[in-house]
């Protein structure tokens, strides 16, 4: 058994808190990070323990190749594609690289912002309190500031809350003539009702000033493997992404994934379905929470304010994982007002959900006792 550096839960909070992952490791249910926990089916690692010499012994395939196998997985050529370690490598590319003025919309996922350079990344404000998005007011401020990349996240992270396919369109022919490519991150998009009417990536040739990009840890469950990428009709944008990314930056377990994954279409369209089913309870559930506002999910997580009589949003994350085991995100680290009132949970199973925000009602009624 590992040793670690604490001896009681609160110490452990602390702790877990300052780490990236890993959490498998440390005994605690995780509704912070944003899992889709019904794929893959245990086929996959039967056929990774099956082949674990060779994945482990031999060079991995290079971009053309890995290129090939996602234009396979969503029928694009695989010239439009870049496939990165993890959306994060790509994200590190183009904002810390390419973009020499780069906006988005907040909150949102941080590490566009966090990757940028200092002074090259604006933040531009959601509208509060609804956190819709004005794509008007967004390609006005872009085109003033210059700006050369504009990133927009479809469903949102922290919010849970899609940006209407028609709103991007628009947003990105308003940027066409201004020098400005459009990310369009897609990376929940699997989780929607419709995703295969609501997603860009069958228009995308439509609009050369577009690029998707696309974490798959997310929706496929493969956090440890690292797999991004990005869809762009722009050959010029994609050259210099790719020139960006090492001869071997994806490892052979990532790479024996993705040529899996063609046989496992319909296992993965189930489970996504599932989550979908379980945020939607838990949703309905929290909405029960007296005083709190509770934004309809349109991912596998849940954004809400907590109850003006509750404690803080740091204050409750604590208490709920000293108390009951169960770590969920706070959003005191986002750009937004307020932003030491709002939460961020993670759907699981449902029977996990159940529990969580039972745990919560507790921790929410307790803190008010304490106030009084």
């Amino acid at each position: 058994m590992e040793q670690y550096d604490y001896e009681t839960q609160t110490q452990k909070y602390e702790f877990i808190s300052g780490q990236h992952g890993g959490y498998y490791r440390h005994d605690f249910t995780d509704h912070a990070y944003l899992y889709n926990l019904y794929f893959p089916p245990d086929a996959v690692f039967t056929s990774f323990k099956n082949q674990i010499r060779n994945i482990v012994l031999n060079y991995p395939v290079a971009q053309p190749a890995l290129a090939g196998l996602i234009g396979k997985l969503i029928s694009q050529p695989a010239e439009r594609i870049v496939v990165g370690n993890g959306a994060a490598e790509l994200i590190k590319i183009v904002s810390g690289h390419i973009s020499r003025k780069l906006i988005v919309p907040v909150p949102s996922f941080n590490e566009y912002a966090n990757a940028a350079p200092s002074g090259r990344c604006v933040e531009f404000a959601l509208e509060f309190s609804s956190f819709s998005l004005d794509v008007d007011k967004l390609a006005a401020e872009a085109i003033r500031i210059k700006a050369d990349v504009v990133v927009v996240v479809t469903p949102n992270n922290p919010t849970s809350m899609l940006i209407p396919k028609s709103d991007i369109i628009h947003l990105a022919q308003k940027l066409a003539s201004h020098d400005c490519m459009l990310i369009v991150d897609e990376s929940f998009m699997d989780f929607v009702q419709n995703p295969n009417l609501t997603t860009l990536e069958y228009e995308i040739e439509r609009y050369p000033n577009m690029a998707i990009f696309k974490s798959m840890s997310k929706a496929y469950g493969i956090c440890g493997l690292r797999i991004g990428y990005m869809l762009t009709a722009n050959s010029a944008f994609a050259k210099a992404v790719r020139k960006g990314v090492p001869i071997w930056n994806i490892n052979g377990f990532a790479e024996e994934f993705l040529r899996l994954l063609p046989d496992y279409r319909q296992e993965f369209v189930e489970s996504c379905k599932q989550v979908r089913i379980d945020s939607d309870n838990l949703y309905k559930k929290l909405c029960a929470v007296q005083g709190m506002i509770v934004y309809k999910p349109d991912a596998n997580f849940v954004f809400c304010r907590l109850p003006d009589y509750s404690q803080s949003a740091p204050v409750v994350t604590r208490k709920l994982f000293v108390k009951h085991n169960i770590y969920i995100k706070h959003c005191q680290g986002k750009t937004l007002p307020d932003s030491d009132r709002y939460i961020r949970i993670a759907s699981r199973t449902e029977t996990e959900n159940c529990k969580l925000v039972e745990a919560l009602m507790d921790i929410i009624d307790s803190g008010k006792k304490e106030i009084l």
